[in-house]
């Protein structure tokens, strides 16, 4: 196989995001940007035995985003960098100041890209392999300064209520707090019965429907919602409400 088409396929795979071991760690699974504080930052570190290449930008939910498109009021500095093995290296946050909304949290999203060195061969320009960047994405959440409650109460006071719609039953969450809740899992038990609820990030201020797995009627009486959320230090909270039909 050519050098050109070697380097073709390497490209390729760095816009690639799968599922593997990357060498670099991140120390964290989210980041809180306090709008009192000049930046933020997160330390990634290589635990591999040998050296990564990493580059770094930030955007505002897009998961197909890269360095050039990649859209969000943040500059991530060092953007590429060399972590050499055992070695770590820290990458500071900062806001440029566009306007975000000052009554509520925003999200935006860290992308982590991780490129492997190429392996060393005998025949070098003969030699026939794929190289896989593995990319990693994080929560930020910018905080604004004297937002009213705190982020651990938001996600014990999101209102629940079991809906009807054209595919069926259906769970409607209301978060009325300024906070975002993160979640992890729900899961509807009805007579020892228990149906996976597909859940997702709830935005400040918003209401979002969540589909119920494998769910036609439900039995008659109250209905337990069991869910977990993931507050700012990336612990898993449990929590439990009853839900009247």
């Amino acid at each position: 196989m050519g050098n050109f088409l070697r380097r073709t396929i390497v490209f390729a795979a760095l816009l690639l995001t799968i599922t593997a071991q990357a060498n670099v760690v991140i120390s964290g699974t989210r980041i809180i940007y306090n709008a009192d504080e000049n930046e933020a930052t997160i330390r990634l570190n290589n635990n591999s035995v040998q050296p990564s290449l990493v580059q770094v930008w930030l955007d505002s939910g897009d998961m197909k985003s890269t360095p050039e498109t990649g859209l969000a009021p943040f500059i991530a500095t060092p953007p590429i960098f060399r972590v050499e093995p055992n070695k770590s290296q820290t990458v500071r946050l900062i806001y440029t100041h566009d306007p975000l909304p000052q009554d509520r949290e925003s999200v935006f999203w860290l992308n982590i890209l991780d490129v492997p060195p190429m392996p060393i061969t005998k025949e070098a320009d003969d030699a026939n392999y794929m190289q896989l960047a593995i990319r990693s994405r994080i929560k930020l959440f910018y905080r604004p300064k004297n937002l009213p409650g705190s982020a651990p109460a938001a996600a014990d006071q999101v209102k629940w209520e079991l809906v009807h719609n054209p595919d069926g039953i259906a769970l409607r969450a209301t978060n009325n707090a300024v906070y975002s809740v993160s979640m992890d899992n729900a899961v509807l038990v009805a007579e020892k019965k228990e149906y996976t609820v597909n859940t997702e990030m709830l935005l400040p201020l918003s209401s979002k429907t969540f589909s119920i797995q494998e769910v036609g009627k439900l039995p008659g009486g109250t209905v337990q919602l069991n869910y977990a959320t993931v507050n700012d230090y990336g612990a898993v909270i449990a929590h439990s409400v009853n839900l009247p039909q």
